[in-house]
């Protein structure tokens, strides 16, 4: 993919402030997750990832259960898997 430019698309603050919102209401963690990931299909697999990593970091602040933490860490690994095929 040398020579490749991809957009990078990130989450606004808005889209930030929606997915925190959801979980505050408790919304699963994994289900929140998946709906990032699929929202927009022109996201980034690295816009993707760094957004899961945001959320488990704000889950791990609010002592959001393990079950929890480990579904969107398995998101993480789904989404590296799918970057290093590319």
């Amino acid at each position: 993919m040398r020579g490749v430019k991809r957009k990078l698309n990130v989450l606004n603050v808005k889209q930030k402030l929606e997915i925190l919102q959801k979980l505050d209401k408790g919304e699963s963690a994994s289900t929140v997750a998946e709906d990032v990931l699929n929202e927009r299909n022109t996201i980034s697999h690295s816009a993707a990832l760094q957004s899961v990593e945001t959320l488990l970091d704000y889950m791990g602040q609010r002592g959001f259960d393990y079950g929890d933490i480990t579904a969107v860490r398995k998101r993480c690994v789904d989404i590296r898997q799918e970057m290093n095929k590319q």
